[in-house]
Formats: structure tokens, sequence, C-alpha cells
């Protein structure tokens, strides 16, 4: 399964929610039209960790939606994700990138243009920056300016991810600075009616 050029990009939070409820969450975010979904699960141990992650590619396929796995290449080949997520202390780019040929790789880089530029160099497939805005997911959180968005627009040729406190209304001004995807957590998994909060988001790609 490919990358999306762009789009919303849901990230799952069991912090915030047990399996089923992840589960059917993220059913209304596929149906809502989600372009993009990562399984973030810091809390548990692997045997629980592979379970539900494949009921999250089970139930994304029919979609044709990727799924990201935070943290882990091996558990995304384990359970047939598309890709993994790197952040600053994860297993490192290149390595990844040579024994797993096919996955699509995302990398955080937080406030660095230059740690994107040779993440870019050593074959990530997309540059996520971050936090833009305060984040209840991650409140100690780098701070990342949206000129940073602007810049990166200029140098980097790989689809940018925007992350960090981002709602459907503070969105836009970051689409239009440069990014490519909205990745959430909260204001998806946190919500009321992720449905419709999902819509809401989806329609600042549409004005853009």
């Amino acid at each position: 399964m490919t990358l999306p050029r762009g789009g919303l990009y849901a990230i799952t939070d069991t912090s915030l929610l047990g399996d089923d409820e992840v589960i059917s969450t993220t059913e209304s975010l596929l149906q809502a039209g989600i372009h993009l979904l990562q399984y973030r699960d810091k809390q548990r141990h692997d045997d629980d960790r592979r379970e539900l992650g494949e009921r999250l590619v089970a139930l994304a396929d029919p979609y044709r939606v990727p799924v990201i796995v935070n943290d882990d290449p091996s558990l995304a080949i384990a359970i047939g994700a598309a890709g993994v997520h790197l952040g600053r202390e994860d297993a490192g780019l290149s390595s990844t990138r040579e024994r797993y040929p096919d996955l699509i790789i995302g990398v955080s880089c937080y406030n660095d243009l230059e740690r994107a530029v040779d993440a870019r160099d050593r074959g990530a497939d997309y540059l996520a920056f971050g936090a833009f805005y305060p984040s209840t997911s991650k409140p100690g959180a780098v701070h990342a300016d949206v000129n940073l968005l602007v810049r990166a627009r200029t140098v980097l040729d790989r689809p940018i991810v925007a992350i960090g406190g981002i709602t459907p209304e503070n969105g836009a001004p970051l689409l239009a600075a440069g990014a490519d995807f909205l990745a959430v957590i909260s204001g998806l998994y946190a919500n009321a009616n992720p449905y419709e909060n999902a819509k809401n988001y989806l329609k600042l790609f549409a004005d853009t």
C-alpha cells in the first residue's frame, strides 16, 4: 500500500480508550474518510500490541488506508502494516530502510529542519514537525513555529506532516504554510463525536 499525498492522519492513543473503543472509534474515522492511520501504543506488552495492531490493519484494509506503527519496525512487519514511524529514540532510519526496504518510513523531526533533510537523504518517506500548538497528548513536546513549514516546503521533496494540538479551528494556517498531512490524536480519539470532528478536519483540505 502506498503513502497518500496528504490528508488527515489519525493516531491512536490506548491511554485514552480501551481496545474495543479504539476499534469502534477508528471505524468511525475510516468511514469519515481519514487518509492515514498510526497505531501508537506506549503502555502495553508485545502480545497485546500485536493483537490490537492486527485488528486495526484488518479494519483499515477495505478502506485502503495504510497503517503505520509507532516505534517498532518488527511489529509493523508482524501485523502486515504498511509502515513505521520513528522518533528520536527509536531504531535507526538507515538500518530500518536497509532491513525493510518496502516499509513506508516516517520520521519525527520536531522543530529541526536539518534533521528532516538528513532523514530525507537516508530514505524517509515523510517528515513530521511539531508540536505547533499546546498538546494534551504530548504536553512536554518541543514547540515548532509555522514558519518552519514554509522553509521546509522549499527544501523537502517529501510529504510534510504537522502535529501537536491541531484542531479544525487552527489547522488551516499549517496547510497554507506547506503541511500535506495534519496528524491528530486527542482531537479524534478523545472527541465525543469522532466521525463529525473528522469531517470538520477534512473540510480544511477541501478548502485549500
